[in-house]
Protein backbone atom coordinates (compact mmCIF):
# COMPACT_ATOMS: atom_id res chain seq x y z
CA UNK A 1 0.00 0.00 0.00
CA UNK A 2 1.58 3.37 -1.19
CA UNK A 3 2.50 5.68 1.74
CA UNK A 4 1.80 9.41 2.54
CA UNK A 5 4.30 10.66 0.79
CA UNK A 6 3.61 8.54 -1.87
CA UNK A 7 0.27 9.73 -2.31
CA UNK A 8 1.12 13.22 -2.27
CA UNK A 9 3.58 13.06 -4.97
CA UNK A 10 0.94 11.57 -6.85
CA UNK A 11 -2.07 14.08 -6.16
CA UNK A 12 0.93 16.82 -7.62
CA UNK A 13 1.63 15.03 -10.48
CA UNK A 14 -1.95 14.63 -11.39
CA UNK A 15 -2.54 17.99 -10.47
CA UNK A 16 0.08 19.18 -12.75
CA UNK A 17 -0.97 17.41 -15.53
CA UNK A 18 -4.75 18.71 -15.37
CA UNK A 19 -2.95 22.68 -15.05
CA UNK A 20 -0.86 21.38 -18.42
CA UNK A 21 -3.80 20.43 -20.22
CA UNK A 22 -5.88 23.49 -18.98
CA UNK A 23 -3.54 25.01 -20.51
CA UNK A 24 -3.23 23.37 -23.75
CA UNK A 25 -7.01 23.77 -24.09
CA UNK A 26 -7.12 27.48 -23.49
CA UNK A 27 -4.12 28.10 -26.13
CA UNK A 28 -6.36 25.92 -28.61
CA UNK A 29 -8.83 27.73 -28.11
CA UNK A 30 -7.27 31.73 -28.76
CA UNK A 31 -5.60 29.91 -32.31
CA UNK A 32 -9.26 28.70 -32.96
CA UNK A 33 -10.83 32.26 -31.99
CA UNK A 34 -8.23 34.36 -33.06
CA UNK A 35 -8.00 36.42 -29.91
CA UNK A 36 -7.57 36.19 -26.00
CA UNK A 37 -10.26 34.25 -24.04
CA UNK A 38 -11.07 34.22 -20.37
CA UNK A 39 -13.37 32.13 -18.56
CA UNK A 40 -13.32 32.47 -14.61
CA UNK A 41 -11.99 28.99 -12.67
CA UNK A 42 -14.13 26.70 -11.35
CA UNK A 43 -17.14 28.19 -13.54
CA UNK A 44 -18.79 27.53 -17.04
CA UNK A 45 -19.08 29.76 -20.05
CA UNK A 46 -23.20 30.35 -19.28
CA UNK A 47 -22.48 30.61 -15.78
CA UNK A 48 -19.60 33.46 -15.91
CA UNK A 49 -21.28 35.33 -18.46
CA UNK A 50 -19.57 34.92 -21.61
CA UNK A 51 -20.59 32.80 -24.48
CA UNK A 52 -18.72 32.45 -27.86
CA UNK A 53 -21.20 32.33 -30.74
CA UNK A 54 -20.93 32.14 -34.55
CA UNK A 55 -21.32 36.04 -34.39
CA UNK A 56 -18.50 37.15 -32.06
CA UNK A 57 -18.29 36.80 -28.07
CA UNK A 58 -21.24 38.15 -25.81
CA UNK A 59 -21.02 39.02 -22.26
CA UNK A 60 -23.15 40.35 -19.98
CA UNK A 61 -22.61 42.75 -17.37
CA UNK A 62 -23.71 45.12 -14.79
CA UNK A 63 -24.22 49.40 -15.88
CA UNK A 64 -22.56 50.79 -12.82
CA UNK A 65 -23.82 54.28 -14.42
CA UNK A 66 -21.09 54.50 -16.56
CA UNK A 67 -19.21 51.56 -17.82
CA UNK A 68 -20.51 47.92 -17.74
CA UNK A 69 -18.87 45.98 -15.31
CA UNK A 70 -18.28 42.22 -16.60
CA UNK A 71 -18.10 38.92 -14.92
CA UNK A 72 -14.53 38.98 -15.69
CA UNK A 73 -13.95 42.08 -13.47
CA UNK A 74 -13.32 44.39 -16.33
CA UNK A 75 -15.22 47.33 -17.33
CA UNK A 76 -16.05 47.84 -20.96
CA UNK A 77 -17.18 50.93 -21.96
CA UNK A 78 -21.13 52.05 -22.52
CA UNK A 79 -21.65 54.80 -25.29
CA UNK A 80 -22.66 57.78 -23.93
CA UNK A 81 -25.74 58.41 -26.09
CA UNK A 82 -27.07 54.82 -25.93
CA UNK A 83 -27.01 54.93 -22.01
CA UNK A 84 -28.38 58.85 -22.61
CA UNK A 85 -31.61 57.81 -25.06
CA UNK A 86 -32.10 54.10 -23.14
CA UNK A 87 -32.10 56.22 -19.52
CA UNK A 88 -30.14 53.49 -18.29
CA UNK A 89 -29.99 52.80 -14.34
CA UNK A 90 -27.24 51.45 -12.39
CA UNK A 91 -28.16 48.07 -11.58
CA UNK A 92 -29.34 47.40 -15.35
CA UNK A 93 -28.24 44.17 -16.85
CA UNK A 94 -26.39 44.50 -20.16
CA UNK A 95 -25.36 42.29 -22.76
CA UNK A 96 -22.19 43.14 -24.56
CA UNK A 97 -22.21 41.03 -28.23
CA UNK A 98 -18.15 41.69 -29.37
CA UNK A 99 -18.57 41.43 -33.19
CA UNK A 100 -15.91 40.09 -34.93
CA UNK A 101 -14.61 42.94 -36.64
CA UNK A 102 -14.57 44.34 -33.10
CA UNK A 103 -17.09 46.14 -32.91
CA UNK A 104 -19.40 46.75 -29.54
CA UNK A 105 -23.14 45.99 -30.01
CA UNK A 106 -25.15 46.77 -26.74
CA UNK A 107 -28.58 45.55 -25.67
CA UNK A 108 -30.21 46.20 -22.71
CA UNK A 109 -31.89 42.98 -21.25
CA UNK A 110 -32.19 42.91 -17.31
CA UNK A 111 -33.66 46.37 -16.29
CA UNK A 112 -33.68 47.14 -12.74
CA UNK A 113 -37.07 49.02 -11.07
CA UNK A 114 -37.01 52.42 -11.08
CA UNK A 115 -38.29 55.48 -9.28
CA UNK A 116 -38.61 58.92 -10.33
CA UNK A 117 -37.87 62.40 -8.62
CA UNK A 118 -37.05 65.67 -9.55
CA UNK A 119 -34.27 67.56 -8.81
CA UNK A 120 -31.95 70.67 -8.95
CA UNK A 121 -29.08 70.69 -11.18
CA UNK A 122 -26.08 71.94 -9.77
CA UNK A 123 -22.07 72.28 -10.81
CA UNK A 124 -19.41 71.77 -8.35
CA UNK A 125 -15.91 73.69 -8.46
CA UNK A 126 -14.33 70.80 -10.36
CA UNK A 127 -16.91 70.32 -12.98
CA UNK A 128 -19.17 67.57 -12.08
CA UNK A 129 -22.30 67.96 -12.69
CA UNK A 130 -25.15 66.76 -9.75
CA UNK A 131 -28.53 66.56 -9.11
CA UNK A 132 -29.87 67.15 -5.86
CA UNK A 133 -33.20 64.91 -4.44
CA UNK A 134 -34.19 64.11 -1.76
CA UNK A 135 -31.68 64.86 0.43
CA UNK A 136 -29.21 62.87 -1.87
CA UNK A 137 -26.81 64.02 -4.13
CA UNK A 138 -26.59 61.67 -7.93
CA UNK A 139 -23.89 61.97 -10.68
CA UNK A 140 -25.66 62.65 -14.28
CA UNK A 141 -23.66 62.10 -17.61
CA UNK A 142 -22.45 65.22 -19.16
CA UNK A 143 -24.09 63.50 -22.78
CA UNK A 144 -27.51 63.51 -21.15
CA UNK A 145 -27.04 67.46 -20.12
CA UNK A 146 -25.74 68.09 -23.29
CA UNK A 147 -28.68 66.18 -24.61
CA UNK A 148 -31.62 67.77 -22.75
CA UNK A 149 -29.84 71.60 -23.47
CA UNK A 150 -29.34 71.28 -19.22
CA UNK A 151 -28.22 73.81 -17.20
CA UNK A 152 -26.93 74.68 -13.85
CA UNK A 153 -30.04 75.99 -11.71
CA UNK A 154 -32.61 74.02 -14.18
CA UNK A 155 -35.02 71.79 -12.07
CA UNK A 156 -34.20 67.63 -13.16
CA UNK A 157 -36.45 64.68 -13.33
CA UNK A 158 -34.13 61.65 -13.07
CA UNK A 159 -34.44 57.86 -12.77
CA UNK A 160 -32.71 55.60 -10.18
CA UNK A 161 -33.21 52.16 -8.70
CA UNK A 162 -35.79 51.65 -6.70
CA UNK A 163 -34.13 50.07 -3.89
CA UNK A 164 -30.60 50.31 -2.87
CA UNK A 165 -27.96 53.02 -2.87
CA UNK A 166 -26.79 54.62 -6.30
CA UNK A 167 -24.31 57.15 -7.30
CA UNK A 168 -25.69 57.91 -10.87
CA UNK A 169 -28.91 58.65 -12.26
CA UNK A 170 -30.51 58.93 -15.53
CA UNK A 171 -31.98 62.18 -17.00
CA UNK A 172 -35.75 61.77 -17.70
CA UNK A 173 -36.42 65.47 -18.68
CA UNK A 174 -35.33 69.01 -17.83
CA UNK A 175 -37.18 71.85 -16.70
CA UNK A 176 -35.40 75.00 -17.85
CA UNK A 177 -34.84 77.72 -14.94
CA UNK A 178 -37.50 80.64 -15.11
CA UNK A 179 -39.69 78.86 -17.79
CA UNK A 180 -43.52 78.04 -16.91
CA UNK A 181 -43.61 75.67 -19.77
CA UNK A 182 -40.27 74.82 -20.39
CA UNK A 183 -39.87 70.97 -20.35
CA UNK A 184 -37.31 70.13 -22.62
CA UNK A 185 -38.36 66.71 -23.80
CA UNK A 186 -35.87 63.98 -25.05
CA UNK A 187 -36.08 64.98 -28.94
CA UNK A 188 -34.35 68.15 -26.97
CA UNK A 189 -36.71 70.82 -27.54
CA UNK A 190 -38.86 72.64 -25.46
CA UNK A 191 -42.98 71.60 -24.73
CA UNK A 192 -45.65 72.10 -22.78
CA UNK A 193 -45.92 69.15 -21.02
CA UNK A 194 -44.17 65.75 -21.39
CA UNK A 195 -45.16 62.23 -20.96
CA UNK A 196 -42.82 60.51 -18.46
CA UNK A 197 -41.55 57.54 -20.26
CA UNK A 198 -38.20 55.23 -20.21
CA UNK A 199 -37.03 55.24 -23.99
CA UNK A 200 -35.38 52.40 -26.43
CA UNK A 201 -34.15 50.01 -23.62
CA UNK A 202 -34.29 47.64 -25.81
CA UNK A 203 -32.77 49.32 -28.56
CA UNK A 204 -29.46 47.84 -29.64
CA UNK A 205 -26.61 50.07 -29.81
CA UNK A 206 -23.26 49.65 -31.69
CA UNK A 207 -20.21 50.96 -30.87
Amino acid sequence: MANKTDKLALIAQMIDSAEKNIQSAKHLLRDMLGGNVELEAGLSQKAAGLAITGGGKVIEGVFDGQNMMGPDKKQYPVPANYATKSKLVEGDVLKLTIADDGSFIYKQIGPVERKKMIGLLSQEENGQYRVVSGGKSYKVLLASLTYFKAESGDDVTIVVPQDGEATWAAVENVIKAGSKAGVVDDSGTEAESTPARVGDEDEDMEL
